[in-house]
């Protein structure tokens, strides 16, 4: 009786969690947000930005991100010929053969020598781009690392150097780019003001929490919000003494005026920007939870800002469940409790997992003595979890016990940051491959 009403459980998170994947494609919100009629494009539904098309001599495509690459065929479907040129960013094994733009990959989460010379080439375009031309752009999640240029004196091993000590302290993304944006030559604006006195169109598929445009990709034609001084802050908030010389200097020149800081609002090279988000979090999460009705659950969405450290945020959610079991609150059974947003890991040990992983591990030893009927999720709708080939994980209230019996010790794996290992073992693990999409993470609890 367990495991049918467990092989249920499993088997309906997967599919709520496909209908969250299926409501962010980016071939499909650009295709949605972007039409022609005759020499008029038209942006958006609601109040839609009208740009005459007769106006401008050329077209250039540039971008990148996990999900520019259908972005970019969406484009390519609209625009057609009318493009003139184009070059994307994306990360290794998300590309797609495209009939007008070149798809470059490069690393993620760590950039690598393609990134910087993917970059070099899609800035060389901008550059060349006059008034009477038009830039789209394509940002997604990933556009940090994809999109990179380091600023003058930085190398790439120092970028690489720094961003690993952001990613293992346990910083914030927002943390992560407003140092990234501070060190290099293509974020926080910079893209723009190479690209002006062209008119840009940047559609952006967001990843952080909040949706903040400066954020998304350390937002490379939006009005930079952060300073030098934010970004040093924030090295020593970490206490990253050790961090490459050459970042420590420039950064004080920054501060000390001695080098440009990136572009702010009221900015005149912004006057021609149009920043649109075409696909978020909260999208997917709203794609969840009708799925999840139309399967009989009873449904409510959390949030989809949350934040915090991972296994802090695994033992709020294990409460949740826990007390639905208990008095039927916040909602009854069949129960499908919603939550969206990023968490962040502060690596200790040495394993192998990813915080969506770390999230499942956490939970299932908060719910390993509640009645086997529940299931708890959580999956990262990029497909990649950290350093892994999973999306995420579904425990239950029978996981530490699959464990124990295959001579494994949940806690211990948890506390060597091993959640991945852990699961292959026990055969919880989602993989999806790569989904071309990035709105951050979904996570599901189901009760029945």
């Amino acid at each position: 009786m367990n495991d049918s009403v467990l092989n249920r459980l499993r088997s309906d998170a997967k599919k709520i969690f496909q209908a969250s994947l299926d409501a962010v494609d980016p071939y499909k919100a650009v295709k949605r947000f972007m039409k022609i009629d005759h020499d008029t494009m038209i942006l958006g539904e609601m109040s839609p930005v009208k740009l005459d098309m007769s106006l401008y001599n050329r077209i250039f495509l540039v971008g990148g991100g996990k999900a520019t690459a259908p972005m970019a065929r969406a484009v390519e479907d609209v625009l057609g010929t009318r493009i003139s040129k184009g070059i994307i960013n994306v990360k290794y094994g998300f590309g797609e053969d495209l009939k007008i733009t070149v798809v470059n990959e490069a690393g993620h989460p760590l950039p690598d020598h393609n990134s910087v010379e993917g970059t070099a080439k899609i800035l060389a375009l901008l550059e060349d781009a006059g008034e009477k031309d038009l830039v789209i752009s394509l940002i997604s999640g990933g556009g940090s690392a994809l999109l990179t240029r380091p600023a003058d004196g930085i190398s790439l091993s120092d970028k690489q150097e720094i961003t690993s000590k952001l990613l293992e302290c346990g910083a914030s993304i927002d943390e992560i780019n407003t140092v990234r944006k501070h060190i290099s030559a293509s974020k926080g604006g910079q893209m723009a003001k190479v690209a002006y006195p062209a008119t840009t169109i940047n559609f952006m598929l967001s990843d952080v929490v909040g949706d903040r445009k400066d954020i998304i990709a350390s937002g490379p034609f939006v009005p930079d919000s952060s300073t030098f001084q934010d970004a040093q802050r924030i090295i020593d908030k970490y206490a990253l003494s050790d961090i490459p010389h050459t970042i420590k200097e420039y950064i004080k020149a920054g501060m000390e005026g001695k080098v440009f800081e990136t572009p702010k609002e009221g900015d005149p090279i912004f006057e021609r920007v149009f920043n649109f988000i075409v696909g978020s979090n909260i999208l997917a999460l709203i794609s969840a939870e009708k799925e999840a009705r139309s399967l009989g659950y009873n449904t409510v969405i959390l949030s989809s800002m949350v934040e915090g450290e991972t296994k802090e945020v695994a033992h709020v959610h294990s409460a949740i469940a826990r007390e639905i079991v208990k008095t039927d609150r916040p909602v009854s059974p069949p129960a499908c409790v919603i939550s969206g947003g990023e968490t962040t890991v502060t690596i200790h040990g040495d394993g192998l997992g990813g915080r969506n992983q770390e999230f499942c591990l956490a939970s299932a030893l908060d719910i390993k003595n509640c009645p086997p009927r529940m299931a708890v999720m959580s999956c990262g709708t990029d497909g990649n979890d950290g350093p892994t080939d999973a999306a995420g994980a579904i425990v239950d209230p029978l996981t530490v016990k699959r464990g124990e019996n295959m001579g494994m010790d949940a806690l211990d794996y948890l506390m060597r940051n091993d959640s991945y290992n852990y699961f292959k073992k026990t055969g919880e693990l989602v993989i999806t491959g790569p989904t071309k999409t990035n709105v951050m993470d979904v996570r599901l609890i189901l009760v029945r």
